[in-house]
C-alpha cells in the first residue's frame, strides 16, 4: 500500500514561469469582463454610427460637398480626427471619423487593464496573496498582457463584424478594425513596461497614458502641420493611421505594430525579473523628516494632489505651446484655402471670427483636457476614503465640510489656472501669426469656458460626495461633451442635442452679438452640483 504525501510549498511552487497562466486568465477575465464590455461597446459605436450617419445625412450630393468643405475649412479636424483620405464614401468618411479616436480609445482600455492587473494588484496586495499559490513569477503579467491583448482583439473584430452588417465593405471593415486592435497591443505592451519601471500603479498608469496622449498630440501636430504626411512614421497612432481603410486599404504597417508590441513584451518581462516585488525600477522618495506645511489642512490637501497639480499642470502648458504652434499653421490655412475664401466672399463669416474660431476649437480641447485633471482630483477624496486615511481626521476637530473644501478648492481652482495659463500661451504664439488674434482675446475666450469646466468638475464632486459608487458618471459626462462638441456638428445632430454640452454655451467673442444666457445657466449649475456635494458628504457614512 502506497502512502501518498502532500507537496510541501517549495514543492507546489515548482515549476516553470507560466505556471498557472490558464486558470488566472480566466478567472481574471471573468472579473474584468464587466469593465471591458463598454469600452468595446463604445468604440463599435463609434465606427457602425459614421455609417449610419453617412447614410441618413449625406445622401443628397450637395449637402456631402458642402459637408466636404466645411472639413477642408477648419485644419483642426486634422489635429483631431487625421487627414481626411475620401469623405465621397461611406467607407472613406468612417475610417476618418473612427480610426484616431478608436485606436485611442482602444490603447486607453488597454493601458487601464494591464496596470489594473498587474501593478495595482501590487499595491492593494492581491498580487501576494496569489503569488502565494501554485503560480510562476511570470503568469500575473502574462495574464494582464494576455487580458489587454484580448480584449483590443476583441473591440476590433467587434467594430469589423458591426461595419459589415450594415453593409460595409468587407476589406475596408476588417482593416479598419485591425488599427484598433494594433492600437491596443501597442499601448498594452508599453504599459506592461511602465509597470515595472513606476513606483507605484498610479504613476505607471500615468506614465503610459502621458506617452499615449504625447503620441496623439504629436499624430496630430505632424497631420496639420504637413502636407504631405512624410513624417507618419514618428507617432505610432501615425502607422495605424498609414493603413488608410476605405482607400488604399495597407496592411504592412500592421507588421511594424506587431514588431513593436513583441518588442516592448520581452523588454517588460526582462525588467520584471530585475525588480523586486511591489517596487519599481524608479523608487518612491522618502518622505520630509517633518509635517512643514502639510501639518496644516490646506498645505496636506496640496501636499497630497502636489505631483497631479504639477504634471498637469506642465502638461498643458505643453499642450498649450503645440497648439500655438498649430494656430499658426491654421491660420496661414485659412489664409490660402479656397473654401474659406468663399465663405469670406459670400459674407457668412469674417477673418477674424474665423481665425478665433480655430483657437476656440483648441481652447475647447485644453477644456476637456483639464476636466480630466479635475476629476481625477475629485476622485482622490474616494481613493483616500477606501484606503481608511479620511476616517481617522475626522475623528478629530476637522469637519466634514472644511474636509470637502479643501480638496474641492483644489479640483475646481486648479485646472481652471492651467487651463487660463495654456489659453495665454496659445494666445502669445497665435499673436504673432494673426494681427486680429490678440492675447487679450483668447485669455477672455479661456475665461469664458470656465463655467463649463466647472460644471464637469460639479459632476464629478457630486458623485464621489453624495454617492461614490456613481462616480464613472463624471467621465461618462466629459466623454460625451468631446463627442458632441466635436463630433456632433460633423453628425448634423439638432440645436437641443449639442446644447447638452456645456462647451456649446461658450460664446465666441468675435460673432456677432454673443449670448451669455447659456453661460450663466452653465455657471448655475456648476454651483448647484458643489453644493449637493456638499449636502450629501455631510450625510452619508464613511467607509
Amino acid at each position: 500500500m502506497t502512502t501518498q504525501v502532500a507537496p510541501t510549498a517549495d514543492q507546489q511552487h515548482q515549476g516553470g514561469p507560466l505556471t498557472g497562466l490558464r486558470p488566472l486568465l480566466a478567472a481574471s477575465l471573468r472579473q474584468d469582463t464587466r469593465l471591458i464590455v463598454p469600452w468595446i461597446a463604445g468604440v463599435s459605436a463609434l465606427a457602425m454610427s459614421s455609417v449610419l450617419a453617412f447614410n441618413i445625412l449625406f445622401n443628397d450630393p450637395t449637402t456631402k460637398a458642402e459637408f466636404i468643405t466645411s472639413v477642408g475649412a477648419n485644419p483642426a479636424f486634422n489635429l483631431i480626427f487625421g487627414p481626411p483620405q475620401d469623405l465621397s464614401t461611406v467607407e472613406g468618411f468612417t475610417s476618418w471619423r473612427s480610426l484616431t479616436l478608436g485606436g485611442f480609445f482602444v490603447s486607453l482600455m488597454a493601458i487601464l487593464i494591464v496596470i489594473r492587473n498587474s501593478r495595482a494588484n501590487e499595491d492593494s496586495g492581491q498580487a501576494e496573496l496569489i503569488a502565494s499559490g501554485v503560480v510562476g513569477r511570470s503568469a500575473r503579467l502574462a495574464v494582464a498582457v494576455a487580458m489587454a491583448l484580448i480584449a483590443s482583439a476583441a473591440a476590433g473584430v467587434v467594430a469589423s463584424v458591426g461595419l459589415v452588417l450594415l453593409g460595409g465593405d468587407a476589406t475596408s471593415s476588417i482593416a479598419l478594425g485591425a488599427t484598433f486592435t494594433a492600437s491596443g497591443f501597442m499601448f498594452a505592451a508599453l504599459a506592461a513596461v511602465t509597470a515595472q519601471v513606476a513606483s507605484d500603479a498610479r504613476a505607471a498608469g500615468s506614465l503610459a497614458i502621458g506617452i499615449l496622449g504625447g503620441a496623439f498630440l504629436l499624430r496630430g501636430a505632424l497631420d496639420t502641420a504637413s502636407t504631405d504626411g512624410s513624417s507618419w512614421w514618428l507617432s505610432p497612432l501615425g502607422w495605424t493611421q498609414r493603413v488608410a481603410p476605405g482607400t488604399e486599404n495597407n496592411w504592412w504597417p500592421l507588421l511594424a505594430c506587431l514588431g513593436l508590441t513583441a518588442a516592448l513584451v520581452v523588454f517588460a518581462f526582462l525588467l520584471q525579473n530585475r525588480r523586486d516585488f511591489g517596487q519599481g525600477l524608479i523608487p518612491a522618495r522618502p518622505g520630509p523628516a517633518s509635517g512643514g506645511a502639510a501639518a496644516h489642512l490646506w498645505g496636506f490637501t496640496i501636499r497630497l494632489n502636489r505631483s497631479a497639480i504639477v504634471s498637469w499642470t506642465v502638461g498643458l502648458l505643453i499642450v498649450g505651446g503645440v497648439f500655438g504652434l498649430l494656430s499658426t499653421t491654421m491660420i496661414e490655412v485659412i489664409q490660402t484655402n479656397p473654401a474659406i475664401a468663399q465663405l469670406l466672399a459670400g459674407g457668412a463669416a469674417t477673418y477674424e471670427a474665423l481665425a478665433l474660431g480655430l483657437i476656440i476649437t483648441l481652447i475647447d480641447l485644453l477644456t476637456i483636457i483639464a476636466a480630466l485633471y479635475g476629476v481625477g482630483v475629485a476622485n482622490r477624496v474616494h481613493s483616500e476614503e477606501v484606503a481608511y486615511r479620511v476616517e481617522p481626521l475626522l475623528a478629530g476637530q476637522l469637519s466634514r465640510s472644511r474636509y470637502l473644501l479643501s480638496n474641492a478648492a483644489v479640483a475646481l481652482l486648479g485646472p481652471a489656472v492651467a487651463l487660463l495659463a495654456a489659453t495665454v500661451v496659445i494666445g502669445s504664439i497665435a499673436a504673432g501669426a494673426s494681427e486680429p488674434v490678440t492675447v487679450g482675446a483668447v485669455l477672455t475666450q479661456g475665461v469664458l469656458a470656465l463655467p463649463a469646466l466647472w460644471l464637469l468638475i460639479g459632476i464629478g464632486l457630486a458623485a464621489v460626495a453624495v454617492r461614490p459608487q456613481l462616480r464613472l458618471v463624471a467621465w461618462i459626462a466629459i466623454v460625451a461633451t468631446f463627442g458632441l462638441t466635436l463630433l456632433g456638428p460633423s453628425f448634423r445632430l439638432p440645436d437641443w442635442a449639442l446644447a447638452i454640452s456645456p462647451l456649446w454655451h461658450v460664446p465666441n467673442l468675435e460673432s456677432p452679438g454673443p449670448d451669455y444666457a447659456g453661460l450663466l445657466v452653465t455657471l448655475a449649475l456648476a454651483a448647484l452640483l458643489v453644493g449637493v456635494a456638499f449636502i450629501g458628504f455631510r450625510r452619508r457614512d464613511i467607509v
